[in-house]
């Protein structure tokens, strides 16, 4: 079990340097292959030594081996979030297809909630893939719950967030959720199913109210400031998900 918790690190570690070249490329319509990684700011090519996933950054004391400009703290904080999900997953599911499948579907819900943060849009590149994905993952027995119960959760998750804007919209004369949010929880549904999509959106607002309510004060720019829902949408699935049978049970007892 420790040979395959160090593996699955590795493995969440390189997916996770794999996913930073994502979260760059994709909102910019880049090829995500070529060309090689290079430095934004001098454009120096990133050697292969210069690139293993957490531990170059430590090495290079978080910067570029040229120029020297400082590094985000965003492309380890990534590397190192994936590599801590996979070992999880690992610990969970063991060398199984339940835990590619899910590891899948967690790496995308961090690629989509960084590129969200960044550029306050969702691709469907990942989004509508990982629709038909996650229908697909509700055949397996390990899924959870069935393909009838993924496919009203796809559809049902999509739509009520798409009635939820229309709503505000027409309430405020404002946009309320955006398309890419709609397709982000059809996602979701797919994986999950209609029956976590309740607890899900119920996470994803408590923790969106908490922490966006917090970032706007601190910010002091009120409600001129549009925060992204798609960082708390991909939160509170993935809460759910390690946490989903104690989150019922708490509910259960609460309302008894």
């Amino acid at each position: 079990m420790t040979v395959g918790m160090v593996f699955s690190f590795l493995f969440g570690l390189a997916v996770g340097s794999f996913l930073n070249v994502c979260i760059y490329r994709i909102p910019l319509k880049k090829s995500i292959v070529n060309p090689p990684s290079s430095c934004p700011q001098c454009g120096s090519r990133i050697r292969w030594y210069d690139n293993i996933p957490l531990f170059s950054y430590l090495l290079l004391l978080g910067r570029c081996r040229h120029c020297h400009t400082r590094i985000s703290l965003r492309y380890p904080l990534v590397e190192f979030v994936v590599g801590l999900l996979s070992v999880v997953l690992f610990i969970r599911s063991g060398p199984t297809l339940q835990y590619l499948f899910l590891f899948l579907f967690t790496a995308a819900l961090v690629a989509i909630a960084f590129i969200d943060l960044d550029h306050k849009i969702i691709p469907d590149v990942i989004s509508l893939p990982g629709i038909l994905v996650g229908l697909a993952f509700s055949f397996f027995p390990s899924a959870g719950n069935s393909p009838v119960e993924a496919l009203i959760g796809a559809v049902g998750g999509a739509a009520f967030l798409l009635l939820v804007g229309m709503a505000f919209e027409k309430a405020t004369g404002r946009e309320g959720m955006g398309g890419g949010d709609v397709k982000l929880l059809g996602m979701i549904g797919a994986w999950m199913g209609w029956k976590a999509l309740p607890f899900i959106i119920l996470l994803s607002s408590f923790t969106g109210a908490v922490i966006g309510g917090l970032s706007l004060a601190v910010s002091r720019q009120g409600m001129r400031s549009r925060i992204p829902f798609g960082p708390f949408l991909a939160l509170g699935a993935l809460i759910f998900l390690f946490f989903g049978d104690e989150i019922v049970l708490w509910f259960y007892r609460l309302g008894r």
